[in-house]
């Protein structure tokens, strides 16, 4: 019985140590997968992936460096390695917003044919991408966060002004340049932005709640946009 015991005793320490393996071994297994995009090197895009999921969640409030880190599985150093400070990281955030934008638009430009129904289907696709990206769309237009000295964001930005214009230029049946614009061009184009904005603005802020529950029954977001577009359109223009 003692020579049993003393054997026991004997095997404690190599089923420590077995154990001890094991748990290094996943602890290592685990820093490698966390490590993945480092080895695929696109860390990069894993943190601005991981930052979008985070924002979209938990809203501009919740967005931190140290919480992107970890959505992305990486170290707390990481994030500011690739933006420099949450303001560069929201920066190259925001740039993927206006560029997700601007596709989305373009597509809703080639579904329609003539320029009215090319006006109703951008209008609608704008809304459209706010209501599915809220959080990134309320990102986009903060500009007190963001740095438009940055290229990527600066550009995709230009682009997606460029697309609205263009929008417009093709419902007045007029190019319109995108160095200079005439008192009556940037009039339509702040008209045409101001209206989808700020109702996609008091959609998104639930304002628009009452007005839809007053309306007909079974009126929906996109019926009440509709109209308000309609009757926009039927004004006659002033020269």
């Amino acid at each position: 019985m003692a020579r049993l015991s003393r054997e026991n005793k004997a095997a404690r320490p190599a089923r420590s140590r077995r154990v001890a393996r094991a748990a290094a071994d996943r602890a290592v297994a685990k820093r490698r997968g966390n490590d993945a995009p480092y080895h695929h090197g696109d860390l990069h895009e894993a943190l601005l992936k991981a930052a979008e999921r985070v924002l979209e969640r938990d809203g501009l409030p919740g967005l931190t460096l140290r919480a992107v880190a970890r959505e992305a599985g990486v170290s707390h150093a990481a994030p500011t390695h690739h933006f420099g400070d949450l303001t560069g990281l929201l920066s190259e955030l925001a740039a993927i917003g206006f560029r997700q934008f601007g596709v989305a638009m373009a597509a809703a430009d080639a579904s329609a044919a003539t320029p009215p129904e090319k006006g109703m289907a951008s209008a609608k696709a704008y809304v459209a991408y706010a209501q599915a990206h809220p959080g990134m769309y309320g990102l986009m237009f903060r500009s007190e966060r963001l740095d438009y000295a940055r290229p990527a964001l600066r550009e995709a930005s230009d682009a997606s002004f460029a697309g609205l214009a263009q929008g417009v230029g093709a419902s007045r049946q007029e190019q319109i340049s995108s160095e200079s614009l005439s008192l009556q061009q940037a009039a339509a184009i702040a008209l045409a932005w101001s209206l989808v904005h700020g109702f996609t603005m008091l959609l998104l802020d639930g304002r628009l709640s009452k007005i839809l529950n007053l309306s007909p029954e079974a009126t929906t977001v996109e019926m009440l946009l509709t109209a308000m577009l309609r009757l926009t359109a039927s004004r006659p223009p002033r020269p």
